[in-house]
């Protein structure tokens, strides 16, 4: 969120074992592990951003000295992926690969001891936790539990762990009727049946708590029996909802009570402490309407922070950082005053400080809370999205991304906020391609207000030429358009073609203060979309931009924003892309899932005729009403298991286009849901992407 973007970002020189070079502590290659490929272009294409190394959590070694950290490569021609585990000190040196095997090991966590690695691994058939030693000898499984767990964590003093297993609760079609093993149906009678890409089948996910040795697990306990919750929440939450205290003798968790009808219209969820001692569960964040999750202890086991929301159905609330007194039970919120979300809080090794990202821009940044003063510092400042924190001796180690390189690993100084690569994962790669420019730009609204947007320019850019140039619209809608590297969504991919891109930090996102963040709502075909138009009007009003050669892209609200675009543009664009957007908003209401999205955006259901924001929003904000003034070539995106936005919207949209005599494409994923997440089908899905834009725009 400052001024300028640099073509690249510096990349480290720390030498880097990759995938494809083994040292004598490392197994002997067995599986797929990618050679660096060397390419015929100094161009973004799309196998080569499906060739990049994602790297994913990192764990700081209980001695603060190494950092472990998970590596995921996709090999197109099977169509799949793998993750290895590697380590690398924390002040800086030699990555090691410690893994090499066909499955993917996950959610790798240091024994607190620091004697073991923890993993979750198939190599078994079922996920089960399995532990290695750090140099990656000695493979033992730990767990044996039936259909395997999804997340674990060590108790600090290593008598128990946690781990996240299913239990099936409620009977299906098959339990009912056992004389029809060939019938092929579902049957509810309540809603929340289907969520996010998957069906209720009766099972749910529950927190488990059994003794630990090296030798396996014993005793283990349903902290939920018989309740038919989630824990952690679906679809996103994993072991990050759940946490020791630093005794190991109390275990926090994240739930939210409710079921059905009542679910899918709130987003009420509360941390419970669950004691080992005594067997007891206490709900701590109860009377807290909204968001209440990621509950983290203090080391010295005085207090338990988390995050919360205060609204009860608005998901995209302010994230405010709220700690308690385990011995008083006083809540306090720490973030009062401070206009920012609070995500992924950490305590220090002391327990003095928290460490958090906020966005503040359209950049991520690392901030400090001095739990003595209760001031709130601002570490880091750049071109750039740290996307987690944590503490590794005096200096803290931070995942960080921007538009113009995939995420690595820095050590970052508190003091002075600079920092350095601990990893080079991708500089292979980096290093053949012609990054684009990123710039910042500010541009002034039709409400005179002041609004971020980010320029990306091609590689080669030469002023004295004019190209085709790309409104993007965001999704969310309260997402914000920071330095985020997309393997769908990737604005130097974009540029790779030749295109210059506008995203603009419209009204509806946060990281501008919650005002702005809010206006949204009950607002969807208002000021937001004006703010749209202001942008590529600014754009298009440069010297080496084809203003009729213009095409607006977007997901999600995105899309959304696409198929309203396209009934009020006036001529600007000849071309849209509209990937997973709402098209009908009656429709969307009878046939989403989360039901407190739409009843708080849209102000509340289209049959609620004394609600004058909810029929304001279905009467005039709904893009099928605008079909009459739809003129410009369209091509429409959706996976076909996306239930939060069903795919009959898309089908309504192109049908729409083509009953018009509007050339339209529709591209449709049978497996895929809101996202893309397959090589091969991310492949497709870049290559019909450019194809119609560069059919209207070339």
């Amino acid at each position: 969120m400052k001024t300028l973007i640099l073509a690249l970002f510096l990349l480290s020189t720390t030498p880097v074992i990759l995938a494809g070079s083994p040292t004598d502590k490392q197994p002997v290659k067995k599986n797929f592990l990618p050679e660096t490929p060397n390419l015929k272009s100094d161009l973004m294409t799309p196998e080569v951003l499906w060739s990049f190394g994602r790297i994913g959590s990192a764990q700081v070694s209980p001695d603060g000295k190494t950092v472990l950290y998970d590596v995921t490569w996709f090999n197109i021609a099977e169509n799949k992926s793998y993750r290895d585990l590697y380590l690398v000190p924390a002040e800086g040196g030699q990555s090691i690969r410690i893994t090499d095997t066909p499955e993917k090991e996950s959610e790798a966590a240091w024994r607190p001891d620091g004697k073991k690695i923890g993993y979750i691994s198939t190599a078994s058939g079922d996920p089960q936790l399995w532990e290695i030693n750090p140099d990656g000898t000695a493979p033992v499984q730990i767990s044996k539990v039936k259909d395997g767990i999804s997340g674990f964590k060590y108790a600090p003093d290593l008598k128990h762990i946690f781990y996240i297993g299913t239990v099936k609760l409620d009977q299906d079609v098959h339990d009912k009727y056992p004389d029809l093993p060939l019938a092929n149906a579902r049957l509810y009678d309540d809603i929340m049946y289907r969520h996010w890409d998957t069906w209720s089948d009766g099972t749910y996910q529950h927190v488990f708590v059994a003794t630990y040795t090296e030798s396996g697990l014993s005793d283990n306990k349903d902290l939920q029996p018989g309740e038919r919750y989630d824990s952690p929440l679906k679809p996103n939450g994993g072991s990050e909802q759940i946490a020791w205290s630093a005794d190991g003798k109390m275990l926090a968790y994240t739930c939210k009570k409710k079921a059905g009808k009542e679910y899918a219209l709130s987003t009420n969820s509360d941390i419970y402490i669950y004691n080992l001692e005594n067997g007891t569960t206490k709900n701590l964040t109860e009377g807290m309407m909204g968001y209440d999750q990621d509950p983290v202890f203090s080391p010295d086991g005085k207090k338990i922070a988390w995050e919360s929301m205060a609204r009860d159905g608005y998901e995209a609330d302010k994230l405010r950082l709220f700690i308690a007194d385990l011995a008083t039970g006083k809540k306090e919120d720490l973030s009062a005053g401070f206009d920012q979300n609070i995500q992924n809080p950490i305590w220090s090794n002391d327990s003095k400080t928290l460490w958090f990202i906020s966005d503040i821009y359209a950049t991520d940044e690392i901030f400090k809370l001095d739990l003595a003063s209760r001031k709130i510092t601002r570490i880091t400042d750049g071109i750039h999205n740290y996307q987690s924190v944590a503490p590794a001796g005096d200096k803290l180690v931070a995942s960080k991304v921007s538009m113009s390189q995939p995420a690595e690993l820095y050590l970052v100084d508190p003091k002075t906020g600079l920092d350095k690569p601990l990893t080079a994962v991708n500089k292979g790669i980096l290093d053949q391609l012609t990054i684009g420019k990123v710039e910042s730009r500010w541009i002034t609204t039709t409400d005179n207000k002041k609004m971020r947007a980010w320029i990306i320019y091609p590689p080669h850019f030469d002023a004295k030429k004019k190209y085709p140039a790309l409104l993007f619209c965001e999704g969310g809608p309260q997402s914000t358009v920071s330095q985020f590297w997309s393997y769908r969504w990737n604005f130097q991919i974009m540029a790779a073609n030749n295109y210059i891109i506008i995203a603009p930090n419209r009204r509806g996102l946060p990281g501008f203060g919650q005002e702005w963040n809010e206006q949204i709502s009950g607002d969807y075909g208002g000021q937001n979309m004006k703010d749209y138009l202001t942008a590529i009007d600014t754009l298009a009003a440069e010297p080496y931009v084809d203003k009729n050669k213009l095409g607006a892209v977007g997901a999600s609200y995105g899309g959304y924003s696409i198929y309203y675009l396209a009934g009020i543009h006036q001529g600007r664009f000849k071309a849209f892309i509209s990937h997973s957007g709402i098209f009908n908003l009656e429709a969307m209401y009878s046939t989403t899932e989360e039901m407190w999205f739409t009843n708080w955006d849209n102000g509340g259901s289209y049959w609620d005729t004394k609600n004058a924001v909810a029929q304001n929003t279905y009467k005039n904000f709904s893009p099928h009403k605008l079909v009459q003034n739809w003129d410009t070539p369209m091509l429409v995106i959706h996976g076909e298991r996306d239930y939060r936005i069903p795919y009959t919207q898309g089908m309504g949209a192109f049908n729409s286009a083509r009953l018009k005599n509007i050339p339209a494409e529709l591209l449709l994923f049978p497996d895929e849901n809101h996202w893309i997440l397959q090589a091969q089908n991310g492949i497709l899905w870049q290559r019909v992407f450019f194809n119609w834009l560069d059919r209207w725009l070339k």
